[in-house]
Parts: structure tokens; sequence; C-alpha cells
């Protein structure tokens, strides 16, 4: 993935005031997607991508030093609460946590 895109953090606050860690999901607009069964679709995209479909891709958790990387917060600060719990759920059935 080149580029900057957004990004779903899992974990808490603490954790990555502390470490400079974040650990979460990509995101995507890139339309392959559509048909892929560990893509959630997270609403429609706002700014250069505008009307397209956002994807959170739950099969490629990351991390990374967000103080490195100059990360930020999105505008739109969150996803809205189901569409967590169904990506939640996604990743579950990939990494059985519960």
């Amino acid at each position: 993935m080149r580029d900057r895109h957004p990004f779903v953090v899992l974990s808490p606050r603490a954790f990555n005031g502390r470490t400079s860690l974040v650990i979460g999901l990509p995101m995507t607009t890139a339309e392959y997607n559509a048909d892929n069964p560990f893509a959630v679709v997270a609403g429609i995209a706002k700014g250069a991508k505008a009307g397209k479909t956002s994807y959170v891709l739950c099969h490629l958790p990351k991390s990374f030093d967000w103080r490195i990387r100059e990360a930020s917060p999105h505008p739109l600060k969150r996803i809205p609460d189901d569409r967590f719990a169904e990506v939640c759920t996604v990743l579950n059935q990939i990494v059985q946590l519960t």
C-alpha cells in the first residue's frame, strides 16, 4: 500500500502513548475488495476519494511507530460502532482471540 492510508486503530490509547506503537487495520478504496470476504465496508470515502466505497482490510493487521511515521488522526475520528463491531467479528474469525 503506497502513500498514506486511513487506519482503524485497535490498540488502546494508553498503549499507543507509552510505546509509540499503534496496532490496527489499514483501509482502502480499491474496488477489487468488494469481493474480499475479509474486507468490511466502512462507508463512503470523503476528500480526494469522495464517493468511493472505503474498506477495512481485516486480514492485514499492522503495527508501526506512529511518531516516526508522523501519523495523525483522521478528520472523521472513528468509524460507526456497528462497522467497528463487524470489523472485530471478522478479525476474530481470523485470529480467534475469543
